[in-house]
Formats: C-alpha cells, structure tokens, sequence
C-alpha cells in the first residue's frame, strides 16, 4: 500500500526502488513531490497514425486522405490529437509517477494540429498530492520542436505500488 509522508510540512510519496523508472531518463528521486517534472520525446509517424487508427477505430480523412485534409482549415494531414494524450500517458505510467499509476481524470486543451514529423514532448508536473491519500494532480502538457504548446491538460491519479513479491 503507497502511503503519504510529511516531509518539511509538505505531502510526499515515497517511491520503492524496484517501481523506480528506468524508461528513458532514469528516476533520479526516491520521492515524488510538488515540482517533480518528467517528459517524453517522440517523433509522430505515419505509422504511429496508421496503429491509432487500427487500434481505435479513427480513420478521420484529416488523418489518412491528403486531398481531403488540403481542403481543411490545416492545410495537410493532421495526427489524431489523442495520439498526444497517449504520450502523456507514457509519462504518468512509466516516469512520473511511473509504475503503479491509475488515471482518475484527465482534461485536455487542444491548442494547435499536430502533423507528421513534428516531434512533440510530453511533460508532467506534479502540482498537488493529498495529504489524506495518494492522489496526485499534475500539468500536463505537449509542445513541439517549435516550443509550441499544442495540448495542455491537467490529470489527477491514484499512485499504488503493488508488491508482487509475496
């Protein structure tokens, strides 16, 4: 059971060392508080366009029919504006707060398209944990290679640690 400390007069959670996040930088704190921030880098693809549709059941023509989407607002193909969200889940369940993370709440602001080739960087902030339970809240937001915010949002999720080993 994931329990909340009281360190300096500010909710922590302490994260064991086997649930520490070795996904690509690894977790170089033991404890997540107010200010921890962790991000993601990925390049968007046609294939990663073509797997969310497969997976999701998405074919938008703005997503897969050039003329179509040159007709659009955009000019050009976009990507599923979901396909970010899922990169902030990257984060929440394999960085901060990594392993053991349940999505409660998401709220998502789309700011601007995201089109093939743009690389986006997904990052979390925590911004509140309870001090009654192990809830967090954080930022999350996306930009791309152009420092642009294309979706900002806030989550709120359960941290439990389970322990396999018994």
């Amino acid at each position: 059971m994931t329990t909340i400390e009281i360190q300096n007069g500010k909710p922590v959670i302490r994260v064991p060392d086997k649930h520490r996040s070795n996904f690509d930088n690894p977790q170089a704190w033991n404890l997540i508080e107010t200010g921890d921030k962790a991000s993601y880098r990925r390049t968007v693809t046609e294939a990663d366009i073509a797997m969310f549709a497969g997976a999701t059941g998405d074919t938008n023509p703005y997503h897969f029919d050039e003329l179509y989407a040159s007709k659009g607002r955009f000019g050009k193909r976009i990507a599923h504006g979901m396909l970010a969200s899922g990169y902030i889940s990257t984060v929440l369940g394999t960085m901060l707060p990594g392993a053991g993370t349940i999505l409660l709440k998401q709220v998502f602001n789309f700011k601007k398209p995201i089109f093939i080739g743009d690389t986006i960087t997904a990052v979390a902030e925590v911004m509140n944990i309870r001090e009654d339970k192990p809830i967090v809240t954080l930022r999350t937001d996306c930009v791309n290679q152009k420092g642009e915010t294309v979706l900002e949002g806030e989550a709120v999720v359960l941290v439990e640690f389970v322990n396999v080993e018994q």
